[in-house]
């Protein structure tokens, strides 16, 4: 990384801090690639860190490629791209062993059951997840994805060739198109909101990743961090890449329901390891999933959230219920000591009690549209992890894919840009620095929480698990209204994490209600009340969102 008439020049800029933009800045670091790598917070505000369940991947001789594949396409239906589920799928071998290699340390069976044969006790200890026809999930207790991010960011602070900025916010890619140059679209980096310093740096890099994760946030109620506002979809939207499958958000659901949970995740493994979706009626909790698919409590997630949340309609409860009492205080601490732990803070003995749970917005299946390599359509930007839409996961993502796509996509995309050759010095000479011209500090910050609430509020009631026209026509109506509000102010005043959040916020809702208003056909994760006796498309296709002009 070098610094030259107060622009910032760097091989390449990774945008996010989760599993992606972690194992991409390795991978690159490795190959002699200078890497700068950005935190919009600290480095450890990311999805990837509050996975408890664990990676997919086949393993076993008892396991299958097809059978994983077959999994896959099953969850996510006809919109799945089948060459994309059997290349990432088939590389899952590879790339858990670039974690171990890195240090990750997954649980085996001796640590996860002391009572397992000796010669069992180094194997994996392989969970089961909904929508999964094997044990295939490795996991690292059930705080899988914060070992991931802790043994990654370790070896990323000691390699000489990664810079890490944390506190720093990219407010726009800086891409030809927009410059106004008359040629291919290309990437040469992004604007950026430092805020230690309170300007806006100009850094110009050979390739760029976005790594920023899922947009959670959008919605009311999310197993998300602050973080997930969908921040590189929102970017790569306005540099003119091509955006996919927005309309399919996947609500997961078993969120702990309590006052001090803060968006606690009951992981699915819980359900892997027998427990049980119950509901009160009658004064009695009674099981329900049997109604509503063959794998009852381990149906794919799209399924069981529609399931708790037509039952909570129906009988006016608050929450349904987990179920897992059968277990021993041993095993579950064993298993699930974070979970248990929580639980515990709550006031809930998962040993003795019942585990309250309420869906919530959990992950984006859509995003920047790419192949496996997370190439996108504007030369020298790539998306990986839950940024991008490779088309693994079609209408519905299948449990514990999510981390494989991330270790995935950052891999090929890293091995990508060793075939190009971009040189810096090839780039225009005026590209511009940011310009504040005209802008005035914010005295109306009332104007930015209000229409944050008032976005999160309407996307749950209308474009949340289960919708109508209507609900999408006022969504649509109230989310144009705000876009104008919100532009306005955000080109008459001073940039601040905020007001770009705000404007990314905004932007990634409408593409949700613009993909969900296109989808006639209920597929996966798109529900429609009014579109549930419509018969299925023979080929259905994804419906694809373009900035134009």
């Amino acid at each position: 990384m070098t610094t030259k008439e107060n622009k910032i020049y760097t091989d390449l800029l990774i945008i996010g801090s989760g599993c992606a933009g972690l194992t991409a800045a390795l991978e690159a670091a490795e190959i002699g690639q200078q890497v700068l790598l950005l935190s919009k917070r600290e480095v450890r505000d990311s999805n990837t860190y509050r996975a408890q369940g664990g990676i997919s991947s086949v393993t076993i001789p008892s396991d299958s490629f097809e059978s994983h594949i077959e999994d896959t396409l099953v969850a996510g239906g006809a919109l799945c791209d089948r060459d994309a589920v059997k290349a990432i799928i088939e590389q899952g071998p590879e790339v858990i062993q670039i974690l171990n290699n890195h240090g990750v340390k997954f649980t085996t069976r001796g640590e996860a059951d002391p009572e397992s044969r000796l010669d069992q006790r180094t194997e994996l200890h392989l969970g089961q997840e909904g929508g999964h026809s094997k044990r295939r999930v490795l996991h690292a207790g059930d705080i899988t994805g914060e070992l991931v991010v802790e043994t990654l960011l370790a070896r990323c602070l000691e390699h000489p060739n990664i810079t890490i900025m944390k506190n720093c916010m990219a407010i726009d890619l800086i891409v030809s198109q927009r410059l106004g140059l008359l040629q291919e679209n290309q990437c040469f980096g992004a604007y950026v909101l430092d805020e230690a310093s309170d300007c806006v740096l100009t850094i110009l890099a050979k390739n760029t990743f976005l790594a920023t994760g899922g947009a959670g946030k959008v919605y009311l109620y999310t197993t998300n961090p602050d973080v997930a506002i969908g921040d590189g979809i929102a970017m790569g939207y306005r540099a003119y890449a091509t955006i996919s499958n927005m309309e399919f958000f996947q609500f997961h659901p078993t969120c702990l329901y309590h006052p001090d949970a803060k968006s606690f995740l009951i992981s699915e493994a819980v359900r892997g390891e027998g427990a049980v979706l119950k509901i009160r009626k009658n004064g009695k909790m009674v099981p329900f999933m049997d109604q509503y698919h063959p794998l009852a409590s381990l149906a794919p997630r799209d399924i069981v959230a529609r399931a708790i949340d037509k039952e909570l309609k129906q009988t006016g409860e608050t929450s349904v219920f987990l179920d897992i009492t059968h277990q021993d205080q041993e095993f579950l601490l064993r298993r699930f000591p974070n979970i248990y732990k929580k639980c515990l803070e709550c006031g809930i003995d998962m040993t003795k009690d019942l585990i309250p749970v309420v869906p919530a917005a959990h992950y984006c299946c859509g995003g920047i549209k790419t192949d496996i390599s997370g190439y996108t359509d504007v030369e020298g930007l790539y998306a990986i992890g839950e940024t991008a839409c490779t088309g693994l996961h079609g209408a519905n993502r299948l449990a514990s894919n999510s981390l494989l796509e991330c270790l995935v996509t950052a891999v090929n995309a890293v091995r990508h840009i060793q075939k190009t050759d971009i040189d810096l010095s090839q780039f225009p000479k005026d590209i511009p620095f940011w310009d504040n011209t005209n802008t005035i500090e914010s005295d109306e910050r009332v104007v930015i929480t209000h229409n944050w609430k008032e976005i999160r509020q309407f996307m749950w009631d209308y474009v949340g698990i289960s919708r109508t026209d209507n609900r999408l026509k006022r969504a649509k109506s109230r989310i144009r209204l705000l876009r104008y509000e919100i532009n306005e102010y955000y080109w008459d005043t001073r940039v601040s994490r905020d007001l770009i959040e705000l404007r990314n916020l905004a932007s990634v809702s409408e593409m949700i209600i613009d993909a969900a208003i296109k989808r006639g056909h209920n597929y996966g994760l798109h529900f429609n009340e009014n579109h549930i006796d419509l018969e299925p498309e023979v080929n259905p296709i994804p419906f694809l969102l373009k900035r134009r002009g």
